[in-house]
């Protein structure tokens, strides 16, 4: 068989197998959330969350709302290098992130992330 028949069979299979996923995957909610980052994000975003006093009033102060912390939450980087990932019973992750789209502000924000509850425990916000 000639080198240009075997690609076009590698292509034509290929291509029926991805409408087959697509079809298949196409309705559902599915994701894929390889990466330890959104991993992290997800799992935090499917909780119940909860804001501490300390990281509510850092919001008031910068005339921010809990709107900020969720956008965050699902578009931030979690960094590592910072986070307390080997605690026992609830890690501690720093999660960073524009507070808007189109805002130079960034907001910085620790949270405790349990098995039922994710708690912002406290926050920060620079200047980009």
């Amino acid at each position: 068989m000639k080198l240009i028949h075997r690609i076009a069979y590698y292509l034509g299979g290929f291509v029926i197998g991805i409408i087959i996923l697509l079809f298949f995957l196409g309705g559902k909610r599915a994701s894929c959330d390889y990466t330890p980052t959104a991993r992290t994000l997800k799992n935090i975003g499917l909780k119940k969350r909860v804001i501490s006093e300390d990281a509510f009033e850092i919001l008031r102060k910068n005339q921010l709302d809990t709107s900020a912390i969720t956008n965050v939450l699902s578009t931030g980087d979690v960094l590592f290098s910072e986070s307390n990932t080997q605690l026992d019973s609830c890690k501690v992750y720093a999660i960073e992130g524009e507070v808007y789209e189109n805002d130079d502000r960034v907001l910085k924000i620790m949270v405790e992330n349990c098995n039922l509850t994710a708690t912002v425990l406290s926050a920060e916000v620079k200047k980009d």
